[in-house]
């Protein structure tokens, strides 16, 4: 359900702004505007003496989707430090615009960026659009989306990808709907459709029973989120390329509704998860919360993180943060060890891409083992110690 403003019957009355009990219109440049706390209660429409307010139970749809053009990575920053995810996006990005013939451009948010916009310039882009202002030195979803929806409509891009973080999955959705377009979340495939140029997303469905490819025929920008680590990195050149444009924010940006109180950094004895090369993950065959102990211990022996099952992070026994699967972190490590984790088709979602697996499970018909590039089939609690002793030997 969406309520329209029709700009050419629009006069600037007023009259819908004072009917609205929510304070959800308002006036920018003399034309009424519906903000995002809408609740659809109707009471607008019959206060329109010109009929410039519509009601509608579908999007609106693009009259020619041929006017847009480009594919956008949205570059995620932390801390003044490119995200990783944002580099296999642009690379998903080239991929694609090589088959649409079109321009790449990437959106980086932030204050005081330049040494990242310059980075960027390495990775063969036709266009990098920056937001470098002060409103953006810490994440606000209800500023970048607006920011965004605002530069999209400008610019008028066919494809918007932005990595399904926490990040973007708190802004991306805001955005969608300010510009009336589908969503896919969390894709693991993109590809073009050669015969009608549209996007095709994939994404796991049914629990990743099945995979499902969803395509936006009628609506522009086609916008979709992408797990990390499922993605090839952009190759970066020795030479520079790339427009810079410096975006000016428009007067519609207004202060954040919300205010970032303190910002409180979880600090791990061993590495990011999702940037590990190795990783030792624990699941409910451990028994009990306290043998973590002994995967936290492998892990920093070798130099990697520790991941966990669903199930142990469902009972309490570690933070959520380390999860791997299909509602936690997708991970690609070069080597995956798996520790009393049976296999199932949640988890393998997010860890059968590593280059090699190694399963430790007692139970010689787990399904882990099936996907496994080495298995070893006893007690957890035998093995593990012994690799602990021979380790701490060298």
């Amino acid at each position: 359900m969406s309520i329209l403003i029709d700009e050419e019957k629009c006069i600037g009355c007023t009259l819908c702004v004072k009917a609205c009990p929510f304070g959800a219109i308002e006036m920018r440049n003399k034309k009424a505007v519906i903000l995002d706390n809408c609740t659809f209660c109707n009471l607008c429409i019959p206060s329109c003496k010109f009929e410039a307010i519509i009601k509608t139970d579908e999007f609106v749809r693009v009259a020619d989707t041929s006017a847009y053009k480009g594919v956008w990575a949205i570059a995620e920053q932390r801390r003044n430090k490119i995200c990783s995810v944002s580099f296999e996006l642009i690379g998903e990005a080239q991929k694609l615009a090589k088959s649409l013939n079109d321009e790449v451009a990437v959106v980086i948010f932030g204050n005081n960026i330049a040494n990242l916009v310059d980075e960027l310039l390495y990775y063969d882009l036709d266009k990098i659009y920056v937001f470098d202002d002060p409103l953006f030195e810490n994440f606000q979803d209800d500023i970048y989306s607006e920011s965004l929806a605002y530069l999209s409509r400008k610019h008028k891009p066919s494809v918007i990808l932005t990595g399904a973080t926490n990040i973007g999955r708190s802004f991306i959705p805001q955005v969608a709907i300010k510009l009336q377009t589908g969503l896919t979340a969390d894709c693991t495939g993109l590809d073009i459709d050669e015969t009608g140029k549209h996007l095709l997303q994939t994404r796991p469905a049914f629990g990743g029973n099945i995979m499902a490819t969803i395509t936006c025929y009628h609506n522009r920008p086609q916008m979709a989120t992408v797990r990390h680590k499922v993605m090839k990195p952009a190759k970066k050149s020795e030479v520079k390329k790339g427009d810079i444009i410096n975006v000016e924010l428009p007067k519609s940006i207004r202060p954040s509704r919300t205010k970032l109180v303190k910002s409180i950094e979880i600090i791990e004895e061993t590495i990011n998860l999702a940037e590990a090369d190795i990783i030792v993950s624990g699941g409910r065959g451990l028994g009990d919360p306290k043998y973590f102990s002994l995967i936290e211990e492998l892990a920093k022996l070798i130099g990697g993180a520790v991941g966990a099952s669903r199930a142990a992070v469902d009972s309490g026994w570690i933070p959520y943060s380390h999860q791997v699967g299909q509602t936690g972190k997708t991970v690609c490590p070069k080597v995956y060890i798996a520790c009393g984790i049976s296999g199932a088709i949640q988890h393998l979602a997010g860890m059968q891409s590593s280059d090699v697996i190694i399963a430790i499970n007692k139970d010689s018909n787990a399904p882990i083992f099936k996907v496994a590039t080495y298995g070893i089939v006893d007690s957890l609690h035998e093995v593990i110690p012994a690799l602990i002793k021979r380790l701490s030997n060298k």
